[in-house]
């Protein structure tokens, strides 16, 4: 497996968006269009590759005061529990890192939050709920 920064409006990112839709948005119903792929132009775009195919990524967005929002995390299905999603979550660690963001954040889908806090992400604030289901805010100090 290879995991890498990728680039806007490239064939991966292409492959980006369509992993995002099949494997986080259409098993809740939430139509393809909700992704906001201009807006997406300065985030960092992370994806995780076998033999050339996304098999897994997240998107990192500037949120100010030294805070980046990972978002948009997805494994395919028949890839998960392989320890893919923890490495993608190292990787975007250390790419904030090396952009000097001091906190990683995300609103983690409620069933994924214990993946969450395995790799140190503690839960704030209240519960919220973002395209009809619940989340929690989650956040990380990466020094």
């Amino acid at each position: 497996m290879n995991i890498r920064n990728i680039a806007h409006k490239s064939d991966e990112y292409d492959q980006m968006i369509e992993l995002r839709v099949t494997q986080l948005l259409e098993p809740i119903g939430v139509p393809a269009s909700y992704i906001d792929k201009e807006g997406e132009t300065a985030d960092i775009l992370i994806g995780a590759f076998e033999n050339n195919e996304m098999i897994g990524c997240c998107v990192l967005t500037t949120r100010g005061n030294g805070v980046v929002q990972l978002r948009q995390m997805a494994v395919k299905s028949n890839y998960r529990g392989k320890g893919i999603g923890a490495a993608i979550v190292d990787f975007a660690e250390a790419v904030a890192r090396k952009n000097a963001f001091a906190t990683l954040m995300m609103h983690a889908r409620d069933p994924v939050v214990g993946f969450y806090e395995k790799s140190g992400y503690e839960t704030y604030d209240e519960p919220l709920s973002e395209v009809g289901i619940g989340h929690r805010k989650m956040r990380k100090q990466l020094y």
